[in-house]
């Protein structure tokens, strides 16, 4: 078993040797710009870059011609709330008002927040302690003035899978475009976007076993959604995203998914065995370990667990020989405690405590007992030192957690 084990599955996956393959040859003999129309070099590249559109398209129950490709799910996102937006102020300036989830990825907030500085309003939802929208708070939140609610799919945090279905439900009957960022949905839990009533979704290429640097934007058709690019170019992506396409890491990015289509069930079952054999060796050996997000309504790869009674980023150092992380991998440089999990109610002590454990295509049963045995160990030692360990052995309630 090499070390150190990795296991930060929802910060990145490793490429699958089978979409490395299906690239290498766009890298080299096949190396054509696919908007070079004049000739079969050009023509080779675009035929590979809409095979992919259709394999991504098809995992989601999406026409081809939907499927806008990015960067990745940053940029998609971007796009899809700038973009609307910037429609919609053109069509009905007085619907300026769009709501998401206080629990959100950065980029998606972020770009919430760009937008009520430029006048809009937007209305950040909390959830409920078990990370879940209370299906209530939205549809009370809704207004005549609402033109988009964005909810992300499945937590890069926590795990946690929203009701899509009945929040795109709640939309359509008000008339608001939805949107949700799939980046850590794709290829792990079922997506049709016409069953969801999904508008607009986001997606990424690197979360499901193929490269870094390619995503896409899904674009519904009928009834059609409006969006103002945010990026001018030669108008390639239907205008709405100007430049050459990445044709090997399109072609990666559809070989990933053609992939995950006909391996994610067996996965997520095989996930699922090792994520529980992982919760309960560390749950059966340690007191003061509580599960983060609901227990029952999570992707399998995904465990975020709070240990009372050590500090965070002392237990991350003890972890040497297995990678896992405290939160978002695009926040990592905050020192602030997750705003994830405090908007769970975990106080900072507890939210600063928690590790994001991330199992996925290449974990093997043997790594989840070595993290066992690391976690066991890093914790007994932080505790060890810790003074209110100390204190609640000697049976004080005031170091509860």
């Amino acid at each position: 078993m090499k070390k150190p084990v990795y296991l930060d599955y929802q910060a990145t996956t490793p490429c699958d040797p089978r979409v490395v393959e299906a690239m290498m040859p766009f890298f080299t003999e096949k190396f054509g710009n696919a908007h070079s129309v004049t000739h079969a070099f050009g023509w080779q590249a675009e035929a590979a870059g809409e095979l992919a559109r259709e394999q991504i398209a098809e995992l989601i129950g999406a026409e081809a011609k939907e499927i806008i490709f990015t960067s990745g799910a940053t940029e998609a996102n971007n796009l899809a709330i700038k973009g609307l937006a910037q429609a919609q102020a053109s069509l009905s300036p007085a619907r300026n008002h769009l709501i998401t989830l206080a629990t959100e990825h950065k980029c998606v907030l972020d770009s919430c927040s760009r937008l009520e500085r430029q006048g809009y309003r937007v209305t950040r939802l909390p959830v409920r302690p078990d990370g879940l929208l209370d299906l209530n708070d939205l549809a009370a939140a809704m207004t005549p003035e609402t033109f988009l609610v964005s909810v992300m799919a499945v937590n890069n945090e926590i795990g946690v899978i929203q009701k899509l279905a009945e929040i795109g439900a709640l939309c359509r009957a008000n008339g608001v475009t939805f949107h949700s960022d799939a980046a850590q949905a794709l290829g792990k839990i079922r997506l049709d976007v016409n069953e969801l009533n999904l508008d607009l979704m986001s997606l990424s290429s690197h979360k499901i076993y193929g490269p870094k640097g390619a995503g896409a934007l899904y674009v519904r058709r009928r009834p059609r959604v409006r969006l103002i690019a945010e990026m001018d170019g030669g108008g390639q992506e239907r205008g709405l995203r100007s430049g050459t396409l990445a044709t090997p890491l399109l072609v990666g990015f559809g070989e990933a998914c053609r992939i995950a289509g006909f391996e994610m069930e067996a996965e997520q079952a095989r996930l699922r065995r090792l994520r529980d054999r992982l919760f309960q060796g560390v749950n059966g050996r340690l007191p003061g370990v509580s599960l983060n997000g609901s227990s029952d309504h999570r992707i399998a790869g995904n465990l975020n667990l709070s240990f009372a009674w050590v500090e965070g980023d002392q237990l991350l150092r003890g972890l040497t020989d297995i990678a896992v992380s405290t939160g978002s991998a695009c926040s990592a440089a905050s020192l602030e405690p997750s705003y994830v999990l405090r908007a769970l109610g975990l106080n900072s002590e507890l939210a600063h405590a928690s590790l994001r454990i991330g199992l996925g295509r290449f974990t093997t049963e043997e790594e989840v007992d070595f993290a066992i045995e690391a976690i066991v160990s890093a914790v007994e030692k932080q505790r060890a030192l810790s003074p209110l360990w100390a204190m609640h052995r000697e049976g004080s309630s005031l170091v509860d957690p």
